[in-house]
């Protein structure tokens, strides 16, 4: 079967929104996600481009939004870096303060399960939060493709379509679409290696000590 993505959305940037754009300057805070360069991938690459590719996600979805963007492009500096100084970001520019709060509410707190982190998201988090973590598990869903634990995708998946698809629904109709399709072939994929075959075998056949 195929699966096609079917979202509504410019096929271009428009002249409103590339002059907004231009008067967004991400260079500062590029220059602190750099820092994540360090930091591979399960999928390969590193986290300095996920970030960059998390934007890239919000302005092909329209989102011209000065904090939302510089947010995504260090919305896992805090998580990931230990020790990170975090009024780096809150006095990188007028927006720093902005910025950071959003980071914070994306960012999942010590001690905090990934269940926990992800229903405090749907139960409290901002308009901006939401549509950042959509395109955060965009790029994640995408860079999924290139994983090889099976275990893993299905984990990844089942926990993409409890707890990101009603934030998706509630936010971006055509976020939720490709995330459903994203989902779907890569479910498809584990259906085609017959991982759910071989799991029920040994569901049904577990070994004795």
């Amino acid at each position: 079967m195929k699966y096609e993505m079917k979202v509504d959305k410019p096929d271009q940037m428009d002249q409103q929104h590339m002059l907004q754009l231009k008067n967004i300057f991400l260079a500062p805070y590029m220059q602190i996600a750099t820092a994540l360069i360090g930091k591979g991938r399960r999928a390969g690459g590193n986290m300095f481009r996920h970030q960059l590719d998390t934007m890239a996600i919000l302005i092909d979805y329209g989102y011209i939004d000065s904090v939302l963007l510089k947010a995504s492009v260090v919305h896992d500096v805090v998580e990931d870096l230990e020790g990170f100084d975090q009024n780096i970001i809150r006095t990188c520019d007028e927006d720093g303060e902005s910025v950071l709060s959003l980071v914070l509410e994306v960012t999942k707190r010590f001690g905090e399960q990934k269940n926990d982190f992800l229903r405090r998201i749907i139960e409290t988090g901002s308009h901006k939060a939401k549509v950042l973590k959509c395109a955060d598990r965009i790029s994640n869903m995408i860079s999924l493709g290139f994983v090889t634990d099976e275990t893993f995708i299905e984990r990844y998946c089942d926990e993409t379509e409890f707890f990101i698809f009603p934030i998706a629904l509630e936010v971006d109709y055509n976020m939720y679409q490709e995330l459903i399709s994203l989902v779907m072939t890569r479910r498809q994929v584990l259906v085609d290696n017959g991982y759910f075959e071989r799991k029920r075998m040994k569901e049904k056949h577990p070994k004795t000590e």
